[in-house]
């Protein structure tokens, strides 16, 4: 049995491809979703157009891989938009297959779900429009808290003004109030994308970012050092992608923040994330409901 897991995020559209314990397949689309939202947070019809348009070449590619069950799940760009029907119904005809808009909660669960596999410990996802903190312990959550809050978020507020950003998130991330002590992982394109960038991987190698320990110092550096460089310089990084040029910085400041403000000076990068928690929720793995 082959199962595939789509996940409509706010800056990417990934596929993952499982046989319900391994991970065989991998791929994220940068489509930018939550870009240029208007002030009620309407997707932009550019941004539903090839979004959709990802989720479709990813269903019609699960499909030629013989794969028997295919989800689709959406986060905070989607729940976030009064437009959002808009979305929904363009993959349904394109595809035939229903969105679950996932709330905040669910989403760090399923973060948290997936990268964790049972152990305790915390995830930190910095997405598009949302970052998720999440904590395990025995198998259970005991925390969970989304912010509205993102790498496209501060790009369309900020854009590359690092001065700003840094005064938005310093009083955003108070709102994660008391979080428990534990070991934190990192999950999510902005992880993971730190990770290569620090390691300066030519071709992006999943065994070498996962597992790999991102120091708050060597974090700091990378975060003074993008907001110093022109997107055109950045996209000449290696183990960037260059669809990512314009929110890496943002992503790099984001976590710094987060780091500081739960006093931990290392993060360690998981591979797995909400892709498997959400399959593993699905099929009633790991203590079955949250």
């Amino acid at each position: 049995m082959l199962y595939g897991v789509i996940d409509v995020g706010s800056n990417s559209v990934r596929l993952m491809i499982s046989d319900g314990i391994d991970t065989l397949y991998k791929k994220p689309i940068v489509t930018a979703l939550a870009s240029k939202v208007d002030e009620n947070n309407n997707l932009s019809q550019q941004a539903i157009k090839r979004t959709v348009e990802a989720v479709s070449f990813f269903v019609s590619y699960a499909r030629e891989q013989k794969v028997d069950e295919i989800y689709i799940f959406a986060t905070a760009a989607v729940r976030n938009a009064p437009n959002k029907k808009t979305f929904i119904d363009l993959v349904k005809d394109s595809t035939g297959i229903d969105v679950d808009v996932v709330d905040g909660i669910s989403e760090s669960y399923l973060g948290a779900l997936g990268a964790l596999n049972g152990k305790d410990g915390a995830i930190i996802d910095i997405g598009g429009a949302s970052a998720e903190i999440a904590v395990f312990e025995g198998g259970k959550q005991i925390y969970g808290k989304s912010l509205d809050a993102g790498i496209v978020v501060l790009l369309n507020k900020f854009d590359q003004n690092k001065e700003y950003a840094l005064k938005f998130l310093k009083e955003m991330v108070q709102n994660y109030k008391n979080v428990p002590k534990t070991k934190f992982y990192g999950i999510g394109g902005t992880a993971t994308s730190i990770a290569a960038i620090l390691q300066q991987l030519e071709v992006y190698d999943s065994k070498k970012v996962d597992g790999f320990i991102i120091l708050k110092d060597q974090l700091d550096v990378l975060t003074n050092k993008l907001y110093s460089m022109s997107i055109e310089e950045r996209k000449q990084l290696k183990g960037l992608q260059p669809e990512r040029a314009l929110v890496i910085a943002g992503g790099c400041l984001f976590l710094s923040i987060i780091m500081d403000y739960l006093e931990i000076d290392r993060v360690v990068v998981s591979e797995k994330d909400n892709l498997e928690g959400y399959l593993t929720a699905r099929l009633g793995g790991i203590n079955g409901e949250k």
